[in-house]
C-alpha cells in the first residue's frame, strides 16, 4: 500500500455477462473465454457477492466502438463468420470487405490467422467484453463506486482498425477514452507479460493519459516495449516501458514495481487509475515465461489500491484457467477487503483444481535471469524519463459533452410505467399565474420533449380562439364602455390555461392597473 495515505473502504461494482463463457476461440486455441465463467463460480461460492454490487453491463454498440476504431473495421466484425472468413480477409490476412464506406479490394489487415480467427458470436463476444469496460469508466464517474471490476476486459493488442494478440475490440482505450471526458489526466498500468501496444499506440501523442507497461522484452509478441519508446510530440515521455527478462520472481518484481509507480503518481497525479491484470505473468502460464506467485501478483493490485484513486481493474491475457481463476478470485477478494480461505469451496468446477483444491498459484524453480544490475540500470532509465515531465500537466477545462443516451445501471421496475410516461411525454406542470402566463408559454416549447407536442398545442390555441368568436357572433351583446359598439366577448384566460395546463389551474384576480391590461393587446391574446 502507498505510504502516507489513509485506508478507506471502497465502494465495488463488478460486471459479468453470463454469455460470455459460452464463445470459443475454436479447438486449441490458447484463449479460453471460459475462464470468466470459471472466476465468476468461484467469487460467488466464496460469497464474495455479498461484499459487491454484481451488475450485468449493457452490450457495446457499434457506435460506442468507433469511438476508436475505425467504422470499416467494426463493420467488418459485425459482418465476419467462419464461412466467408476466407473471402473477406483473403486467407485470414487481408481484407477485401466491400462496403458503402470501405472501397472494393481495400488491402486492410484486419484479422491476424491463428492469432485472431473468426469464430461464431465473434461480434457479440466484443460488445459484451467492451460494454462491460465502458460501463465500469461510467459507474466511476457517476461517483456510484470507487473500484469498477471487468474480467472481461483488457484486451489491449486491438488497434484502430485490426486485430492483434487474441484481441479484436480495445476496451481498455474506450473506457479511458470515457474517463477522459470526467479527469484530467488518467494512468494506465499493465501487468500483462505481453506488452501493452494497442492501448500505448492510441494515446501515444498526448499527456492525458501515461501508460505504464512492465512484459518480457525483447524477443516475444508483440515485439515493441523498448525504454526507448516514450511518445511522440505532447506525449513525449508519457509512455513508460520496463522491460523484464524471463523468470522474474515476485521479489525482483515488486523492487522495481512500487518504486516505479510510486515515482509516477508523485509526478503525474492522476485522476484515475486503469490496472489490466493478465494473469499470463504467472508462474506455470502456458505462454509465459515469467515465475510470479499469484501473491506477488496480487501484491501489484493491493499496492495501486492503497491509492484511494478511482480505479477499473482489467482481465488480459491467461492461458492455464485454473491459475487464472484463482488468482483473479483472489485479487476481487483484496479489492472487496475481504481474506479467503486457501481452502476451495465447493464449486462447479472443482474437478480443475485438483489434486491440491487450494487458493494458491506458488512460484517454481525457474532461473531468474533478471540481474539486480539490469533491473537497477533499466529503472534509472525510466526514472531519467519521468524527471523531464512537468508537475500534474493540466487539461483544459471544458463543458462535459452529454451522452446520446441516458446511461444507467439500475434496474428497470418499472420498465412498462417509463415508457408509457415518455411514449405521452408526461412532466409535471406547476401551477401558473396570469402574470406569468406570457413567459411560461413561450418557454413551455422548450421544456416540451419535442416539436410535434408544441404543435398540437398552438394547433388547440387556435381551435380555441376559432370557437370562441364563433360562438361569440352568435351571442353578440353590448358593454357599457362608453363607446357605445357591440362586441364578441373575449375568451376567458381561465379557458385557455385549463385547456393547455389542465383542470389544477387556478386564477388570480387582477388588479386593474395599467400593467394588468397588458393582455388586451397582446398578440398572443388577439
Amino acid at each position: 500500500m502507498a505510504t502516507g495515505l489513509k485506508k478507506l473502504k471502497s465502494k465495488v461494482a463488478y460486471y459479468y455477462d453470463p454469455d460470455v463463457g459460452n464463445y470459443s476461440y475454436g479447438f486449441g486455441h490458447p484463449m479460453k473465454p471460459h475462464r470468466m465463467r470459471m472466476v465468476h463460480n468461484l467469487v460467488v461460492n466464496y460469497e464474495l457477492d455479498k461484499k459487491m454490487q454484481i451488475l450485468k453491463p449493457p452490450r457495446a454498440s457499434p457506435e460506442e466502438m468507433t469511438r476508436f476504431h475505425t467504422d470499416e473495421y467494426i463493420d467488418f466484425l459485425k459482418h465476419v463468420t467462419p464461412e466467408t472468413a476466407a473471402d473477406l480477409t483473403r486467407n485470414h490476412e487481408i481484407c477485401g470487405f466491400s462496403t458503402p464506406r470501405l472501397a472494393p479490394n481495400s488491402p486492410y489487415k484486419v484479422l491476424s490467422g491463428e492469432d485472431c480467427p473468426s469464430f461464431e458470436g465473434l461480434f457479440e463476444f466484443c460488445s459484451i467484453s467492451a460494454g462491460g469496460s465502458i460501463a465500469a469508466a461510467n459507474r466511476l464517474t457517476s461517483g456510484e463506486s470507487d473500484i469498477a471490476v471487468n474480467w472481461a476486459g483488457g484486451l489491449h493488442h486491438a488497434k484502430k482498425r485490426e486485430a492483434s494478440g487474441f484481441c479484436y475490440v480495445n476496451d481498455i482505450v474506450l473506457s479511458i477514452i470515457e474517463l477522459l471526458r470526467y479527469h484530467q489526466r488518467v494512468l494506465y498500468i499493465d501487468i500483462d507479460i505481453h506488452h501493452g501496444d494497442g492501448v500505448e499506440e492510441a494515446f501515444y501523442t498526448t499527456d492525458r493519459v501515461l501508460t505504464c507497461s512492465f512484459h518480457k522484452y525483447p524477443d516475444y509478441f508483440p515485439g515493441t516495449g523498448s525504454t526507448d519508446d516514450t511518445g511522440m510530440y505532447k506525449g513525449k515521455s508519457y509512455s513508460i516501458n520496463f522491460p523484464l527478462r524471463d523468470g522474474i520472481d515476485d521479489e525482483s518484481y515488486q523492487s522495481v514495481f512500487k518504486p516505479t509507480i510510486q515515482r509516477i503518481m508523485d509526478y503525474y497525479r492522476p485522476g484515475a487509475v486503469v490496472l489490466q491484470c493478465g494473469a499470463d505473468s504467472l508462474a506455470g502460464d502456458k505462454l509465459g515465461v515469467f515465475n510470479l506467485s499469484m501473491k506477488g501478483h496480487a501484491e501489484c493490485v493491493e499496492f495501486v489500491k492503497g491509492f484511494n484513486l478511482p480505479m477499473i481493474v482489467l482481465g488480459g491475457g491467461g492461458y492455464a484457467v485454473r491459475n487464472v481463476s484463482r488468482t483473479w478470485t483472489y485479487e476481487t477478494g483484496l479489492l472487496v477487503d475481504k481474506e479467503l480461505e486457501e481452502d476451495l469451496p465447493f464449486n462447479d468446477y472443482l474437478d480443475y483444481y485438483g489434486p491440491r483444491y487450494k487458493l494458491d498459484v506458488p512460484e517454481t524453480n525457474m532461473e531468474n535471469h533478471n540481474t539486480r544490475e539490469y533491473l537497477q540500470d533499466i529503472q534509472q532509465k525510466v526514472f531519467d524519463h519521468l524527471n523531464n515531465l512537468p508537475f500534474a500537466p493540466s487539461a483544459q477545462m471544458r463543458q462535459v459533452p452529454n451522452d446520446p443516451w441516458e446511461y444507467s445501471d439500475h434496474s428497470d421496475e418499472d420498465l412498462d410505467d417509463k415508457i408509457s410516461k415518455a411514449a405521452n411525454q408526461y412532466y409535471e406542470e406547476p401551477e401558473m399565474e396570469e402574470d406569468d402566463y406570457q413567459s411560461a408559454y413561450k418557454n413551455r416549447s422548450v421544456r416540451l420533449n419535442g416539436r410535434n407536442r408544441t404543435q398540437n398545442l398552438q394547433r388547440q390555441k387556435r381551435r380555441f380562439f376559432q370557437s370562441a368568436q364563433t360562438s361569440g357572433a352568435d351571442q353578440q351583446h353590448t358593454h357599457h364602455s362608453g363607446c357605445g359598439h357591440s362586441h364578441a366577448p373575449k375568451p376567458q384566460l381561465d379557458d385557455l390555461l385549463k385547456l393547455v395546463v389542465g383542470p389544477s389551474a387556478k386564477r388570480k384576480p387582477i388588479s386593474h392597473t395599467p400593467q394588468s391590461r397588458l393582455y388586451d393587446n397582446s398578440p398572443e391574446y388577439l
